[in-house]
């Protein structure tokens, strides 16, 4: 038995601070399937030692002051089913890693400050209660009904981004077609009337021009009204 042991021995070590007292773990970290700290006013950034932990099953830290982000190695914890890191103060995004935990059946992340999109993929896909993910303002996608800018390109998890953006779009059309339309019309405009002010022969055609158009015009009615009351 004591071979076993020595070949499957762990030589992590781990610091936890509970209750105000440091308490410093070196030896048999391999044995530590279940680790429950709830409302003990742990504060600070959670432990990185934490996800050495390979055999753990149980993490629940919720109910606590811890700060920071989620390490981004919590993915190591392959045989960890329950995870409670309910009403901290976390932040940051949920790491990616954590959808790779395929035993995770009961997840807590509410009441934290966590944002950008919540992962989809592998054990997530069965996490469809909001509750789960309820008090963090910056988290968007499914089962949220805030949606990220990854899904339909017209919104983002911070508030009002998408909208910013999609405004600042439409403006700069509409401030491209009104100075495209200037330009049209004084382009135009002076394109032609420009050059009857300055070109004397070119304005007297001009106007000569229309003035044939006006004698033709009124030569033509003037005979449909003739040829009409010849008829009666």
């Amino acid at each position: 038995m004591n071979s076993i042991i020595t070949s499957m021995r762990y030589e992590g070590q781990l610091w936890v601070v509970a209750k105000g007292r440091d308490m410093f773990y070196d030896q048999l970290l391999y044995l530590v399937n279940s680790i429950d700290l709830a409302s003990n006013n742990l504060s600070g950034d959670m432990p990185e030692g934490l996800t050495n932990l390979s055999r753990l099953g149980t993490l629940n830290l919720s109910m606590n002051h811890l700060t920071g982000k989620i390490p981004a190695s919590i993915g190591s914890l392959q045989w960890l089913e329950t995870l409670d890191l309910s009403r901290n103060q976390l932040t940051g995004t949920i790491p990616p890693s954590m959808a790779s935990i395929t035993a995770l059946n009961h997840l807590n992340l509410s009441h934290n400050h966590l944002s950008g999109p919540i992962p989809t993929t592998n054990q997530f896909q069965t996490f469809i209660d909001p509750s789960i993910y309820e008090d963090n303002i910056g988290l968007c996608g499914p089962p949220l009904p805030t949606k990220c800018s990854t899904d339909d390109g017209s919104s983002s998890h911070l508030p009002g981004k998408g909208k910013t953006k999609n405004g600042e779009a439409k403006g700069n059309q509409k401030l491209g077609f009104y100075i495209s339309l200037v330009l049209g019309f004084v382009v135009g405009f002076w394109g032609v009337c420009g050059t009857l002010v300055i070109k004397n022969s070119w304005r007297h055609a001009y106007f000569k021009f229309f003035d044939d158009m006006k004698e033709r015009v009124l030569l033509f009615v003037s005979l449909k009204l003739a040829s009409r009351q010849g008829g009666r």
